[in-house]
């Protein structure tokens, strides 16, 4: 007859597939009960992840062990372990992604082209870096990748064994699809080379020790950005709008996609926020008011931040059009969004 000291003893070693812990450690078996004169054990257990295809594997293997001591029947109930050991289990697994465990993901996400989300990764990640902390971009926007050209990079990168050394430039490490197209061609893949492509970018690229790994998503919301959601189920995520109430209104969407899969919205960036005069010092609000706030109302944010339509100072002796210095008013503004980051991460 099996007894229920027993059947701890077998089940307690078994180890969850979802965070490779046993069940003794994450205290997983919740219940035995056996009936005696039917020699039946019923076992209530909770997993990271129930409700998945390794559920059904260890399902299998569990009622196999019982039967093997001796069970006639065994049955089996599944809940979820607390949310700490879910969150755990991913940090675990984007650590395996790039090697290291630590380092925030921070996707950078629009509803629409055009409205500086490039811009806004990389003047953010220098920011960052110029704040003492370790930063790497992923150009995720394959189809419209922009990064190195934004941040005046003519280098490649380089392979060391058989791991991608990326190219660093302003204290920033970058990995984009431009390194690896010639002339600027068109890219004409489908869906799973695209991801394949993307996974590529974590796995096989040598991006030592990060604080911080931004994103720089596609606009809306295709297949790239919900690969990203899926391989880093903790990043989070800012989204980027212009003042214009439609564009407000298609980022909306990015930001819902991200709430429904769980993701964590930082907060909310409104470029081209308004032209201000270096004359009169008069702004004007050329492509409207409203949008930003609009947006972070819907999504329970903050707007972090507003960026002026202004360029970069000219320095001959630095190519890099699309990045401001740390001494330019919107170079200023930069390191004030990344300072909100860096608590809120």
């Amino acid at each position: 007859m099996v007894t229920e000291e027993r059947v701890r003893e077998i089940l307690n070693p078994v180890k969850d597939p979802h965070i490779h812990k046993t069940f003794e450690e994450t205290g997983a078996i919740e219940n035995i009960k056996i009936k005696e004169d039917k020699n039946h054990v019923s076992v209530k257990i909770a997993l990271a992840n129930p409700n998945s295809g390794e559920q059904l594997q260890l399902q299998q293997e569990i009622v196999g062990m019982l039967k093997e001591e001796g069970a006639a029947t065994v049955g089996l109930r599944f809940t979820e372990l607390p949310e700490e050991y879910k969150q755990a289990a991913d940090q675990e697994s984007e650590a395996n992604l790039i090697g290291q465990k630590g380092t925030k993901f921070i996707s950078v996400a629009s509803g629409k082209g055009g409205v500086g989300k490039s811009t806004v990764t990389v003047n953010l990640a220098i920011a960052l870096a110029r704040l003492g902390k370790k930063v790497a971009i992923v150009d995720a926007d394959i189809y419209g990748f922009s990064v190195p050209d934004m941040m005046g990079i003519e280098n490649r990168p380089q392979l060391r064994g058989e791991k991608i050394i990326p190219v660093e430039r302003f204290g920033v490490q970058v990995i984009s699809m431009g390194f690896f197209v010639e002339d600027n061609s068109p890219i004409i893949w489908r869906g799973p080379m695209l991801g394949k492509m993307l996974t590529s970018f974590f796995k096989e690229v040598e991006w030592g020790d990060l604080d911080f790994l931004l994103l720089d998503l596609p606009p809306g919301t295709g297949d790239i950005a919900l690969d990203v959601q899926s391989l880093l189920p903790s990043s989070k995520q800012l989204i980027v709008t212009t003042p214009h109430p439609t564009a407000a209104f298609v980022a909306a969407r990015a930001g819902q996609m991200a709430l429904k899969n769980e993701h964590q919205i930082l907060g909310v960036i409104e470029n081209m926020a308004y032209f201000e005069s270096t004359l009169t010092g008069q702004k004007e609000y050329v492509f409207g008011e409203g949008g930003g706030d609009k947006l972070a109302e819907v999504l329970d944010t903050d707007v972090l931040g507003r960026i002026p339509l202004q360029q970069p100072y000219d320095e001959e002796d630095i190519f890099a059009p699309g990045i401001y210095q740390e001494d330019h008013p919107t170079g200023k503004i930069f390191l004030s969004i990344a300072n909100q980051m860096i608590k809120r991460a």
